[in-house]
């Protein structure tokens, strides 16, 4: 296949580009547009502006995958309006060109964010009436609001909506398009949270909030990649797909295996949860670094299901364990380390 990856030069990109060099022809998409192994060409935005750069000058893609975004930022620094700059701006401009060109499969990276800032119950499947909070789930569901749009939506399905792909008149007949909300990205090259959080167990830190024991669902970008592979050669129906591993880890678990990358004990205490609690309420009243927003935010069940991505996929489990995933790669941050 000819494949158009928005964003290749971002973490996900550069892994996606490894994991389907060796059987897909790739090309690329981005605001920078060195040369990159595996990749024939990257384009710039102005590129598909079909006014300034004629479609048939540019290659026949059989897929694009829109990977390019602005990522949440955990310190509440950015504009709001940038969010949508990107976020839906770039989105509406590359499925513009999509319905134009005769590529057949769009997957639009979206986020689990966009469905739900926190988990109603105990797990967030795609059923879910999206209730985002902030600028970059806003921006998000967004996107997926503009695609959904210009296309035929079907809500019979079991986990929410489906995408037909096809209009009354049969233009966009053969298209199908992927909406896909992955829950925390990981692996080498990784710089986010859980870079955060590896940065102050190194220190020796110790972890106070051991007492509260959630669940949370992540994504390794192995099995992201291998997902998205699934996707584009497999014949799966349009839709809305959440995205994660198969196991959940808490905190605790994800320190204890940080511990055993770096060969340390790990130092988790465990505070009375209500004495937390109350510290936290505290902190709110003073507008103190642990208020009661950012402990909810450190202790939450976060649990995403994947049983329809698999489903359609027709697999039983992820290729990559959880634990497995994570090791990968905190290991990878020993070695940035000593670099």
């Amino acid at each position: 296949m000819n494949i158009l990856i928005t964003g290749i030069h971002g973490f996900v990109g550069s892994n996606l580009v490894v994991s389907l060099k060796d059987h897909h022809v790739l090309y690329g998409l981005d605001i920078i547009t060195p040369k990159k192994e595996g990749v024939m060409k990257t384009f710039s935005w102005k590129d598909i502006e079909t006014t300034t750069f004629p479609m048939q000058q540019l290659p026949q893609f059989d897929a694009i995958v829109h990977l390019a975004g602005k990522a949440h930022d955990t310190k509440n620094q950015s504009a709001a309006q940038v969010y949508f700059d990107i976020n839906t701006g770039l989105t509406q401009k590359i499925f513009d060109f999509f319905l134009k060109s005769k590529a057949k499969k769009f997957v639009l990276f979206s986020s689990v964010k966009a469905a739900a800032d926190s988990v109603v119950g105990n797990v967030l499947r795609e059923d879910v009436i999206p209730t985002p909070v902030g600028p970059y789930g806003e921006s998000k569901i967004a996107a997926e609001n503009y695609i959904k749009e210009h296309f035929i939506l079907s809500t019979t399905c079991p986990y929410g909506y489906s995408i037909s792909g096809e209009e009354e008149n049969g233009k966009y007949s053969g298209k199908q398009v992927y909406i896909l909300r992955p829950c925390m990205i990981h692996g080498p090259g990784n710089k986010g949270n859980l870079n955060l959080l590896y940065n102050v167990v190194k220190k020796g830190i110790p972890w106070p909030l051991g007492d509260f024991e959630n669940k949370r669902s992540f994504t390794s970008v192995d099995n992201l990649c291998y997902v998205v592979e699934g996707l584009l050669t497999k014949d799966v129906a349009s839709g809305i797909y959440h995205m994660g591993d198969d196991e959940v880890l808490s905190t605790n678990e994800l320190i204890a295996l940080m511990c055993k990358a770096m060969g340390k004990k790990p130092h988790i205490w465990k505070m009375n949860r209500k004495m937390m609690e109350v510290c936290a309420g505290l902190g709110t009243l003073l507008h103190l670094p642990l208020n009661t927003e950012r402990l909810r935010k450190l202790t939450e069940n976060y649990v995403v299901s994947n049983e329809k991505i698999k489903s359609a996929l027709g697999i039983n489990r992820m290729p990559v364990r959880a634990a497995d995933g994570i090791m990968k790669t905190i290991r990878s941050f020993t070695t940035e380390s000593t670099e």
